[in-house]
């Protein structure tokens, strides 16, 4: 019996076979879990490269798709691994983001992404914001959600709001507005109001000529200075104050883009790695003459305190010289970070190089599990360091380059990474379940 062609609609049947192609090579760039009231795992937000920030439901996820690793080994394929439905979703732009985290705790927290996105046609009402913000923010138990992009997006934060952005910006909306949306998914995407919209300075050059807008390549957040920082593309990191949405610190030092960032709380630093092969600590040292050495002492005064170079440290040179990850462990005196293919570990305290490891593949996203060192890169292996750079363990992941892993306070880890697919790993290290995000 033949088929009628009348009907046939070949612009649709073009788009889904490239939809189904975009899914088969999605990559999620970051995974992290979701505040919420149960102290257990609840939801899992994921940024993906299509430009989206999904939530998908942990317990659902592991009652309907226990099997899916099982199912993705025995077919040698991530078309084997079952797809979950999200909860919710927003839609970014044409660029993929590459980061996403919370500022605060619960069900007020803000959500920050990093994205794609025209940094004019895409601009907010920044004294409505200021404003808003300002009454926000102090509440106790606000949570936010930052997302970011590693090249050419935007970024984002979620507190009791939720904030993006990337190619240059800060985007947040509200994590409540977004759980508690009656919008059906397919309608999704758009139907939750931006709280926060920041976007990254642009150079002057000869003649007045304006330089791109730098991507976000890395967000973190200070709630105690209600402060936002981003890792660009132009070598600078920017420290953003939420409650007037102005920059007020630009840390300069490095040779090349930023990778990563992080926030040393208990020393008001901030940590970088950058394109340039070097980790820089931001502050400022200690001065008997200064009356003032208290305010000075912290990355308020957007000094480089400390770099940390492989090369001056006498380490072996290697090809790809990026540091792409860094890790603090919880009393802030320990630093780990991914440098190509080699992890290092460095006293801060006593500013010293403690030991330096070499792998197969290259680290892409690490974090510190009490005194140990939990860590995905290039290959499907979530391994697992002691501080001496032992290896103690080694899971098999579905994905076969992990991007980014997470650790929830019960010790359950999320991988993520190409294909789309999220891999959820016991306390006890076996798979709760594996996915492919929808």
């Amino acid at each position: 019996m033949g088929l009628d062609a009348r009907d046939w609609d070949e612009d649709s049947y073009r788009n889904s076979i490239l939809k189904e192609r975009e899914i088969q090579t999605r990559t999620v760039f970051r995974a992290i879990f979701a505040p919420s009231q149960n102290p257990n795992p609840d939801a899992i937000v994921v940024a993906s490269s299509d430009g989206t920030l999904a939530s998908y439901s942990l317990s659902s996820c592991i009652s309907q798709l226990q099997k899916g690793f099982g199912n993705a080994m025995s077919q040698k394929s991530l078309l084997g691994l079952p797809v979950a439905e999200p909860n919710c979703f927003l839609q970014g732009h044409d660029g993929p983001a590459y980061d996403v985290k919370f500022y605060g705790d619960g069900e007020e927290s803000l959500l920050l992404r990093s994205i794609n996105v025209d940094p004019i046609s895409e601009m907010s009402d920044y004294s409505t914001l200021t404003a808003y913000l300002f009454l926000n923010i102090p509440i106790i138990g606000t949570a936010f959600l930052l997302l970011c992009k590693f090249r050419g997006g935007a970024s984002s934060v979620v507190v009791d709001e939720v904030i993006c952005g990337d190619d240059g910006r800060i985007q947040g909306w509200r994590w409540k507005d977004i759980t508690q949306s009656e919008v059906p998914i397919p309608l999704q995407g758009h139907h939750v109001e931006r709280v926060l919209d920041l976007v990254n300075p642009q150079h002057k050059g000869p003649w007045g000529a304006l330089s791109p807008v730098p991507e976000n390549n890395a967000i973190a957040v200070n709630a105690q200075w209600g402060s936002v920082f981003a890792a660009a593309g132009d070598s600078c990191a920017y420290c953003w104050d939420l409650e007037r949405s102005m920059i007020k610190m630009v840390f300069k030092g490095h040779s090349d883009y930023l990778h990563c960032i992080i926030t040393r709380n208990s020393s008001n630093q901030i940590i970088t790695g950058s394109e340039d092969g070097t980790a820089r600590i931001w502050g400022k040292t200690w001065q008997k003459n200064n009356i003032d050495y208290r305010a000075k002492k912290d990355c308020k005064s957007g000094k480089c305190i400390q770099v940390i170079d492989p090369k001056k440290d006498k380490m072996p040179e290697e090809s790809f010289s990026c540091v792409s990850c860094l890790a603090l462990d919880a009393s802030e005196s320990w630093l780990a970070y991914g440098r190509g293919r080699s992890l290092s570990i460095w006293n801060l305290p006593a500013c010293e190089h403690v030991t330096r490891v070499s792998t197969h593949a290259s680290f892409q996203d690490m974090v510190f599990d009490d005194n140990q060192i939990l860590a995905v890169g290039a290959e499907p292996l979530l391994s697992r360091f002691d501080i001496n750079g032992t290896i103690l363990s080694q899971i098999q992941c579905a994905s076969p380059s992990a991007f980014s892993v997470s650790l929830h306070p019960l010790g359950v880890t999320a991988v993520a990474g190409y294909g789309g697919v999220i891999d959820v790993i016991s306390q006890f290290g076996s798979h709760l379940c594996s996915f492919r995000c929808r």
